[in-house]
């Protein structure tokens, strides 16, 4: 389960969103945390939120939990090592964000626990919106990243539980490659969405300023 610029990138984002919304919540929900990297990167912006991490695989969830133990934000950070279409969550969250399995129907590695990671054979976009929508708060708001090619599916898929797109951010590689991630976030009420884009690498094959600007809180050296 290593860490991956995307992933990275999404968790600067979800920190950096200019809305003060996110400077009065108190509660959250990551699912599929992982070894909790965006939990600890939002977490450490937001001074008030508490939040509860979901996470399937035994060994990622012990992992989290050493690294939520050794920060000095661990009384606002708990591990939850389940699945989370088989559990009642304690709280309803007013920000739910994910980094979910997404290569759903995708070729598979012969790593199983790396295909319940990367696939979504343990959780479906469908139910994984289900499970957002069972837990969100009346106001609340929540933030997805996924390929490229599977965002106007959900996107769809969000319109019919009557969730809304605010922003949304298209990721390339370099100038030269085509799209290959996007970074969304919805709530239930309509709006105009914001776009923008992110070029990872210059033509220089640097990280862009866009990037730079992004990641300087969390990276040592870019």
């Amino acid at each position: 389960m290593k860490v991956c610029t995307d992933a990275c990138l999404f968790g600067a984002w979800i920190t950096s969103i200019n809305d003060t919304f996110f400077t009065s919540i108190n509660n959250a929900l990551d699912i599929g945390s992982g070894t909790g990297l965006l939990s600890l990167m939002f977490v450490q912006k937001n001074k008030n939120v508490v939040i509860d991490a979901v996470e399937i695989d035994e060994a990622a969830a012990n992992q989290a939990m050493h690294n939520f133990n050794v920060s000095p934000w661990k009384e606002r950070l708990k591990i939850i090592n389940n699945d989370v279409l088989k559990i009642s969550l304690p709280n309803k969250y007013q920000f739910i964000f994910s980094n979910p399995p997404f290569f759903e129907n995708d070729l598979k590695s012969n790593d199983a626990k790396r295909n319940i990671a990367l696939h979504s054979s343990n959780l479906s976009l469908d139910e994984l919106l289900n499970v957002i929508n069972n837990n969100i708060t009346r106001n609340g708001k929540f933030a997805i990243l996924l390929p490229y090619h599977r965002y106007l599916f959900f996107e769809q898929l969000c319109l019919n539980k009557h969730f809304y797109l605010q922003e949304k951010v298209l990721i390339k590689q370099t100038p030269k490659h085509n799209y290959f991630r996007c970074m969304l976030l919805f709530s239930s009420t309509k709006a105009t969405a914001i776009e923008k884009e992110i070029i990872i690498q210059n033509s220089k094959a640097e990280y862009s300023s866009e990037c730079k600007e992004l990641l300087s809180d969390y990276y040592l050296y870019l």
